[in-house]
């Protein structure tokens, strides 16, 4: 998950699905001559460290070849067709994860040898139901669980609302409309509560989420989702935000220190109180972010739970080592030794429980003042639905979080923007039933 900043700013608007993840721009990461036993193709440099230990584990050389996330589907499927220079392990992203299960490239890995379903207890369910293709088989597993926060200043929450204690704050912050309650008396103080409006997009799902396109191929814009535009237009007409956009530099400066927010031709120097990201935002953009406010955040929940991201890695079905390939899934997503080290060097969130139930009680996060922010995400996935994970949403995210901007912006009318976002629905997928609006 390091480095996530560059992929995430080419693909990123209000409802960015990408995440958790992470690019490079190797194209190959050959040693030396000897042999290759093993090939592993990613999106992500997160396999390097455990690829170094698999190789010291099993005494083999493994080839790992990094393409940037805006090119890895293009440059991954022709070779996994022609089987030519193709990788026996390759991992998937949440954005395009629901096509590749189906695909079928990957090992069904329900079946001899591997017969993962008799373990699919030990993983936080929606995680290994998301590596299920339509026949409920399993193509893909993941290591980790990437449920999201609100990640927070203690400091200023001590002197805007009395306390700093992370469930006493999230218990100011169960709806959208104590969402405001608190966002108003930060402005009083002269805070931001968001850096920007795409911040609370995550919470737009509600309590009863939905996916865009359900059973009948039917696009639906949920109660919910509508909202949204109003909210988004209410944090930008109150002031709530300090209008730094989502991977800008100003978004980023504002995790530090104050920034100057220019409105109606006045400029004014504010800090932004809180952050909504996922366990992968706290390591991969707060920790590599900050330097002064280290030990003064926490992180407490929102309106709704979500999650944000994600790994999956499976066996390429015509892989000529399948034994070798899946020893390395294996370890990546079953070893208690390999995982243990990994959490408690990385702090990554895992999916599988054995270890996790080991480790939660005593995980604390000197960044977050002491906080066992383990157990709180572990937590919050408990709640995650997978169902509304489909493989549309990378595209439709993208077309409402336009919509939604245009009008957040001034540009267009609340139902110009629909419109907008349904004529682009249809216009990209033909085959989807769209409302006329």
């Amino acid at each position: 998950m390091k480095k996530v900043v560059g992929l995430i700013m080419s693909l990123v608007l209000l409802f960015g699905v990408l995440a958790g993840c992470s690019n490079s721009e190797s194209s190959g990461e050959a040693k030396n001559d000897k042999k290759v036993d093993l090939k592993v193709w990613s999106f992500t440099d997160e396999l390097k460290k455990p690829i170094t230990t698999f190789e010291e584990k099993n005494g083999v050389k493994v080839e790992l070849t990094i393409v940037p996330i805006a090119d890895y589907p293009t440059k991954l499927k022709p070779v996994l067709e022609s089987g030519v220079g193709a990788p026996d392990v390759f991992t998937g992203e949440i954005a395009f994860l629901k096509q590749w299960v189906n695909a079928g490239y990957w090992e069904n890995l329900s079946q001899e040898p591997y017969n993962v379903n008799e373990v699919a207890d030990n993983y936080v369910p929606y995680v290994f139901d998301l590596g299920k293709d339509e026949q409920g088989d399993v193509r893909a597993l993941s290591w980790q669980t990437t449920p999201g926060g609100l990640f927070y200043k203690r400091s200023i929450a001590k002197e805007v609302l009395g306390t700093d204690d992370p469930k006493e704050i999230g218990e100011m912050l169960t709806s959208m409309d104590k969402v405001f309650e608190v966002s108003e008396k930060m402005k009083e103080k002269g805070y931001r509560m968001f850096p920007d409006e795409g911040s609370i997009r995550w919470f737009s799902q509600g309590d009863d989420p939905k996916p865009w396109v359900n059973e009948n191929d039917e696009l639906k814009l949920t109660d919910q989702k509508i909202e949204f535009l109003d909210y988004a237009k209410e944090l930008r007409e109150n002031s709530y935000t300090a209008l730094a956009p989502e991977w800008s530099p100003s978004w980023f400066e504002a995790m530090d220190k104050p920034i100057k927010v220019k409105e109606n031709g006045k400029e004014t120097e504010t800090e932004v109180f809180s952050y909504v990201l996922p366990t992968w935002g706290l390591h991969s953009v707060l920790k590599t972010n900050v330097e002064d406010s280290v030990g003064d955040w926490a992180v407490t929940s929102g309106p709704s739970p979500y999650f944000w991201g994600g790994t999956w890695l499976g066996v390429y079905n015509k892989s000529e080592n399948k034994e070798l390939a899946y020893d390395f899934v294996k370890m990546m997503t079953q070893d208690d030794e390999f995982l243990t080290d990994w959490a408690k060097e990385t702090g990554d969130v895992l999916s599988y429980l054995p270890v996790t139930n080991e480790i939660k009680d005593d995980f604390s996060d000197e960044f977050l003042g002491g906080q066992n922010n383990y157990q709180f995400f572990l937590d919050q996935a408990k709640s995650i639905e997978p169902g509304i994970v489909t493989k549309y949403d990378q595209q439709l995210d993208t077309f409402y979080g336009n919509a939604v901007q245009e009008y957040v912006d001034g540009k267009k009318s609340k139902d110009e923007a629909i419109a907008e976002f349904y004529k682009k629905a249809q216009n990209a997928y033909p085959e989807l039933k769209v409302p006329k609006k």
